[in-house]
Parts: C-alpha cells; structure tokens; sequence
C-alpha cells in the first residue's frame, strides 16, 4: 500500500508527495502537528494539513527570509522573530556575529519541541545562547514593545488559524512602533498565484503600507509552497531594499548560501507584470 501526503491548494489543485514514512502525529490542542519521511523532500513538517518545511527546500525559505534583509540592515542587534518554530530563521541569523539578541515568539511549543526531535538540520541553533524563546500569541507580544528592534521577521503560517492575527492591521501598526528609526520587516507574504492566497497576500500588503513609508515586494521560487511562486514583504521606516544594499559588505562576511546572493537579493524585487497589477489594484 502507497502512503501519500496531499494538499489542496485550490478546489481544483492537489500537491502531493509520497510518504515512506509517518513520523509523527499529534494536535497540540493549537493546530494539528505531521511530521512524515519521503523520498524526494527528506522530513517534511505540516501544521493543520498545510506543508511547513521540508529537509530538501527550506534553505530557499530561509536564505530569503533572513539574507535580503540582513544585507541592507547589517548593523541589526536585536532582532524579533515571530513563528519560526521550526528554527530555520533562527539558524540562518545567529550566523551573524554582530546579531546581538534575537526574541524569537512562538505561539505553539509542541511545534518546536517536534521539531528539535524530528528536523535537526533547521533546529540546531536553537540553543544558540542569543535566543531567547517565549511561548506566546506574537500580536500580543509586540503590542507592548516601542522603539525596540532594529528587525522584525514575521516567519508565520498562513492567514487564518493561530496565524490570523499576524496578518491584521493592529499587528503591522504595532511592529511599526515597536522598530528603531531605521528598522526593517519582513514578513511571508504568500502567493500570487491562485486567487485565494493572491487575495491574502493584497490585504497583507495594503495593511503594511498604511503604515511603511517603504513598503515593496520580493519573490522565490519554493517548489513545495502553493503553486512554486512566494513572495515576501519588506518594509522599512527608512531603508530601501535595493538602494541601499551593500552587496560588497554582506559579500566580505563569507556567508554560504545555498540560494541567496547579491544579484538574486536585486532580480527578486523584479516583479511579473502581473504581480505588480495584484499589487496596484485594490482588494476586490
């Protein structure tokens, strides 16, 4: 007998991967955690029936999430993060030494406790002594915080369930308030491509702009994520994404990446055409 892993993206569109083994399976009382094995993608984790991460292309994710940004603020010290259970952002941000502090806000402890024991390739800087985890809802976290961050990465599930309230607009005003004077968000912005997400991802943008004076759109190619296109948000008080990248800086750290570099950090702010009219037109 077959075992495959599928999800619908749309009511006409199924993902599917086959399954050589199921490594875990639980709900947390918060959403429902699966952990299972395969061939093609290695360890895959999906929260609520929805892929997560897999072993095999969550360094595209996680470059793009932490590398754009850290190269145009590169003086960052402290740095909040919220989601990222499964320690893929955290692991790419300790690999810079002049991170100072990195709040890392996670609504679900079961996530990362399965993922400690289950996806160790993304989880292994979790105990880094710059870390510090708290177990709470992140729109409540960050309401009380002014001033504080020099970057917010908004490492979150889609927008509805425990993730819903991180895509609202008492969520962007607040991360507004809670950055420095030239601070930086970045935050998953789903995808452009089937309506459903396209429409989530108009109403996240359009919620950040009323409160960014820089607010623009950069892309990735994720075969495991809806339809292979994601994008990502940067806004910033101050900072533009491609202006004021210093490529030769982040260069002379010596960073491996698998997916980032310089040249990829400019080309992905080149939006399709249709992307950009998503972009102009208001929520339907």
């Amino acid at each position: 007998m077959e075992l495959w892993y599928t999800e619908q993206h749309t009511p006409d569109v199924r993902f599917s991967i086959k399954v050589t083994n199921l490594l875990y399976t639980n709900h947390s009382g918060i959403q429902q955690i699966d952990v299972f094995e395969s061939k093609e993608f290695g360890r895959f984790l999906t929260l609520d029936g929805l892929m997560m991460v897999t072993e095999k292309d969550e360094f595209i994710y996680h470059d793009m999430m932490v590398h754009v940004p850290m190269a145009v603020k590169s003086d960052a010290k402290k740095v909040l993060v919220i989601g990222a259970g499964d320690g893929g952002t955290i692991r790419e941000l300790t690999r810079y030494p002049s991170v100072e502090v990195i709040d890392m806000v996670e609504i679900d402890e079961e996530v990362v406790t399965v993922s400690k024991k289950y996806l160790e390739q993304t989880t292994c800087s979790l105990d880094d002594p710059r870390v510090k985890i708290y177990y709470e809802d992140g729109l409540r976290f960050v309401r009380t915080k002014i001033d504080e961050y020099d970057l917010i990465l908004v490492d979150s599930t889609d927008p509805f369930g425990p993730g819903e309230g991180l895509f609202t607009r008492e969520f962007y005003g607040n991360c507004y308030k809670a950055l420095k004077a030239d601070g930086v968000l970045v935050n998953q912005h789903e995808s452009p491509y089937y309506s459903h997400y396209a429409n989530s991802m108009k109403r996240a943008h359009k919620r950040i702009e009323e409160f960014f004076p820089v607010c623009k759109v950069y892309q990735a190619h994720i075969p495991t994520y809806p339809s292979g296109h994601w994008l990502f948000g940067f806004a910033s008080k101050l900072l533009d994404p491609v202006v004021d990248l210093d490529a030769k800086k982040w260069e002379d750290l010596g960073l491996y990446t698998k997916y980032y570099n310089t040249q990829i950090h400019i080309g992905s702010f080149a939006l399709p055409t249709y992307v950009k009219e998503l972009l102009d037109h208001e929520e339907e």
